[in-house]
């Protein structure tokens, strides 16, 4: 307060000594931005690139986000750049619920016209639709030899084997569907089998990911370790109830409740993410969970074991 002054407001006292102790504490205010809109200074910083996509891709991505495939006076060039502009601020799109098997039976349905409009030799009406196999160049004795080292602390071992013989099971059952006479492929119960692998495939694609990366969750690794030891055992009822440990829980509160009251309880300590169902966390483990089931379903009925240690046996 400048000493001029025969008086002064309570607010320049406050704010002077405000000034007093960030000074004495080093503290320095941040410059204010230039633009506090992300589109202006996408704009100014934007570089004239090239127009690396199709009009007609443009025309579909902005369809998809609901977006007008063309402004007044705008270029093909012009729509590219603001097709950029939208997947930079919002990168996710919200394409709803969709039905995968769907889509898997109209692929293959789509597959089949495509066949009969363009017309193929006879000698490839049998391998042109077969589903595509991994080969993985190993045997089942193999990979149980491998199962014995299953949870002995070696954790990037215990995934490449999890990877290694869930692409083996996907590879056996896609070379059973392949062998099917071809009048058996075209029906309905054919084409469904078909679907289902495909859409099995794409289910797992992130958990293959992982898997790749080495970055499966921990809890989610030791459940599905115990589901492949005992696979590779054969122990089929046992690898039953750790998929259902896994995927449900025995916990009081399988859907996540973790504050049942306003009190702490003495048994509140085993509502942790071991206790609470996995397959309701998010979409994407819900659905590889489920295709690891399908592959349980596999292993069993092309390894058979004694109907004690089987899951519904005689039922597949």
């Amino acid at each position: 307060v400048k000493d001029t002054k025969k008086f002064f407001k309570r607010s320049d006292l406050a704010r002077k000594e405000q000034d007093d102790y960030f000074r004495r504490c080093g503290y320095k205010e941040d410059e204010p931005s230039t633009s506090s809109n992300p589109v202006l200074e996408l704009e100014l910083t934007e570089e004239k690139l090239p127009m690396t996509l199709s009009r007609q891709e443009v025309i579909r991505r902005l369809r998809e986000r609901g977006e007008p495939i063309r402004l007044f006076g705008e270029s093909d060039y012009d729509a590219f750049q603001r097709l950029r502009k939208i997947e930079i601020l919002t990168p996710e799109v919200n394409k709803g619920l969709r039905n995968d098997l769907k889509a898997a039976m109209d692929k293959i349905d789509q597959q089949y016209l495509n066949e009969i409009v363009g017309g193929t030799e006879s000698g490839e009406l049998d391998t042109q639709h077969d589903l595509k196999v991994h080969e993985e160049n190993t045997t089942i004795e193999e990979l149980e030899a491998l199962g014995k080292t299953l949870g002995t602390g070696d954790d990037d071992g215990d995934q490449d084997v999890i990877d290694k013989f869930l692409r083996f099971l996907l590879g056996v059952w896609a070379k059973d569907l392949n062998s099917r006479e071809d009048h058996v492929k075209r029906s309905v119960q054919g084409k469904l089998a078909s679907a289902t692998h495909s859409q099995t495939e794409s289910y797992l694609k992130p958990l293959f990911r992982k898997l790749r990366k080495k970055s499966l969750p921990a809890d989610i690794k030791e459940s599905i370790t115990d589901i492949i030891k005992f696979m590779l055992e054969r122990e089929y009822v046992k690898a039953n109830d750790a998929y259902l440990q896994m995927a449900i829980g025995n916990a009081p509160w399988p859907i996540g409740v973790t504050m049942v009251g306003i009190h702490a309880r003495t048994g509140r300590e085993k509502i942790f993410s071991k206790h609470v169902a996995h397959v309701l966390n998010d979409e994407t483990q819900r659905k590889y969970i489920q295709g690891l089931k399908r592959l349980m379903t596999i292993c069993q009925k092309h390894f058979p074991t004694d109907p004690s240690k089987c899951v519904e046996y005689n039922a597949l």
